[in-house]
């Protein structure tokens, strides 16, 4: 690592930065909770998301803020626990995090990491890398991030003034009163991750979700049997092919995903404006893409057929495990099937009632099956799961008035992909995602300081010019 060009590089950010600092005007007024200051936003999850999110609010004068991550610093997101890709699966020009800042981009910071013309000898981002450089940023911009603590609780509050706050407990115990409530909890923050309950009930040794932390060496010489054959699917049969394992790869489909829908999705029409689309084309458009699912790319693939120990089943879903023998037996449509461990690469279920901070108001929150009625054809039980979101990423009330706070809670994970497109979890559209979610929290935070800044204008007295009175004929 170059740290002269480091060094250089960090002044180029501060630079751009104060170049495009326009409008400097601090407008936020301190807010008190029973004589505390109370956060103008808190956001949960300092993850890729919740750190640009974190910059962008500041780039608005917005400082009054804090990120909690439930990970130790350096752990957050998935990059160096349970994504096992090698490599991004994002083109390595798409930009993100940086939100238009040269000086803030990967290549920028690889370039100077990593040595001048290493990001044009790139073909694929690393996953460490990426991990690396979302590490860097959060050093550069001085985004303040507690980590090791996670929001346990939400509950509607008052501050002192009488304006409406959101009372959020932490793991640690201490409760934080924020005006403003983001969620960027990622893959399963409005839900779990989802796994057959025939597999789940295995005893946990035996199993495992793709999410979850694997002792792959423990698997060498043994058969794993893999159920999904999505991206992280085929990314966890890899590595376990790598450590010494036989693996069957389980499709249920007649076929694998071979069309990657969501390369289609990332021009600026549709990630600019999708969410603001009438339901009936946002539930056709992205409802053709999610049920399409994610497939993996030509390199996992060829990662995967790489080794001879490999097989894939399609057409050949999963009905029914058990330990038998000192062996799993595992029911699939071709047969029972032995193995000595199974692996799910079942994505997620939308099920905010799994989510303890979000339970206990849970039936408050407007689910699209509550909003929308698709026609005939287009029925869909796991798309009526998703949350329906405001234009604001903000969860909307079931029954109006029920549960006004929730108008202060916006969520900005995979939950918001069905309102909103790709966005609060993916690269290809924090450039757009990004700023449509901060322009709602600051216009949520304005709307409420309305009669603050009505009686500044009021007050306010700045003489841009003094009259020399003596040379003035009055009328």
């Amino acid at each position: 690592m170059t740290s002269a060009a480091l060094q250089t590089l960090e002044a180029r950010v501060a630079r751009e930065i104060e170049m495009t600092a326009h409008p400097r005007t601090e407008w936020m007024v301190p807010r008190l909770h029973r004589g505390q200051p109370a956060l103008d936003v808190l956001i949960v999850g300092a993850g890729q998301s919740g750190l640009a999110t974190a910059f962008a609010l500041m780039r608005d004068r917005v400082r009054n803020i804090l990120l909690i991550d439930r990970a130790e610093e350096g752990r957050e997101g998935p990059w160096v626990t349970y994504a096992r890709m090698p490599t991004l699966r994002s083109p390595k020009d798409q930009t993100g995090p940086d939100l238009g800042l040269p000086a803030l981009t990967f290549e920028a910071w690889y370039d100077a990491a990593r040595g001048a013309g290493s990001f044009e000898r790139l073909y694929l981002i690393p996953s460490g890398d990426w991990h690396d450089y979302l590490c860097w940023y959060r050093r550069v911009l001085g985004l303040p991030v507690r980590n090791g603590v996670a929001a346990t609780a939400i509950a509607p509050g008052r501050l002192d003034d009488g304006g409406r706050c959101l009372l959020v407990t932490l793991s640690t115990g201490e409760v934080l009163a924020a005006r403003k409530l983001v969620l960027a909890t990622g893959q399963d923050g409005t839900g779990e991750w989802w796994m057959p309950d025939f597999v789940r009930a295995l005893p946990a040794d035996r199993r495992a979700h793709t999410c979850e932390m694997i002792d792959f060496e423990r698997l060498r010489g043994r058969t794993v049997a893999v159920l999904g054959a999505g991206a992280s699917a085929m990314d966890n049969a890899c590595v376990a092919l790598e450590h010494g394992a036989r693996v069957h790869l389980f499709c249920r489909g007649p076929e694998p995903t071979l069309v990657q829908r969501y390369r289609w999705l990332t021009f600026a029409g549709f990630l600019k404006h999708i969410g603001d689309m009438p339901d009936e084309w946002r539930w056709r458009i992205m409802g053709t893409i999610l049920r399409a699912r994610e497939g993996f790319p030509a390199d996992t693939y060829k990662r995967a057929i790489a080794f001879p120990d490999f097989t894939l089943h399609l057409g050949c879903g999963w009905t029914d495990a058990r330990l038998e023998e000192g062996g799993l037996v595992i029911e699939t449509a071709r047969g029972p099937f032995r193995a000595d461990y199974a692996i799910c690469g079942t994505g997620i279920r939308h099920d905010m009632r799994l989510r303890p901070e979000l339970a206990p108001f849970a039936g408050s929150i407007a689910l699209w099956r509550d909003r929308y009625a698709p026609p005939a054809g287009e029925e869909d039980e796991l798309l009526g799961a998703y949350p329906y979101l405001g234009p604001d990423y903000a969860f909307l009330e079931r029954v109006p008035g029920e549960a006004p706070f929730l108008a202060d809670i916006h969520l900005f994970g995979i939950g918001a992909t069905l309102s909103f497109g790709a966005s609060g979890s993916s690269i290809n559209a924090m450039t757009t995602a990004v700023p449509k979610l901060v322009a709602g929290l600051t216009r949520g935070l304005f709307a409420g300081d309305l009669e603050r800044h009505w009686k500044s204008l009021q007050d306010y007295d700045v003489k841009q010019v003094e009259i020399d009175w003596d040379r003035t004929v009055r009328g």
